[in-house]
């Protein structure tokens, strides 16, 4: 289970143009692509993607963003891809993250950072359920 991870390239990213680059800078890094996809979810999805954080303060913000133009979502393959995944995108906030990261590079603030990675195996389990509908990662 250790092998597999989910990611979604943001609205932000997508609207600047920055898919094909985010895409080979994760190739590079030594990923496969199991399965991927260009989607646009709607408010509904969006609330149910992002429900876990339906009491905090920025959920409002995070579904308006999160559903406001297209999202590229994956499968991603590779030992350790859980925690490789998480180091290869750097730091929530692209200002924190480390050189050469994909935060760093795409991202523009904490809000729109231009990439989610699942942060547990459980995560990536239940968010490629969600968005790859009877697809069985492992």
């Amino acid at each position: 289970m250790e092998n597999v991870t989910f990611m979604m390239i943001k609205p932000d990213a997508v609207e600047n143009g920055f898919i094909g680059n985010i895409i080979e800078k994760i190739t590079s890094a030594g990923f496969k692509f199991k399965a991927l996809k260009l989607t646009h979810l709607s408010k509904k999805n969006a609330e149910e993607f992002y429900k876990v954080h339906k009491d905090q303060s920025f959920y409002d913000d995070l579904v308006k963003f999160i559903s406001r133009s297209p999202i590229v979502v994956a499968v991603l393959e590779k030992e350790n891809a859980v925690s490789d995944f998480r180091t290869l995108i750097g730091s929530t906030n692209p200002d924190d993250a480390a050189e050469g990261t994909i935060r760093r590079l795409y991202g523009k603030s904490k809000g729109e950072n231009a990439i989610h990675g699942s942060d547990s195996e459980e995560n990536a389990q239940l968010e490629t359920s969600f968005h790859f509908s009877g697809f069985d990662i492992y």
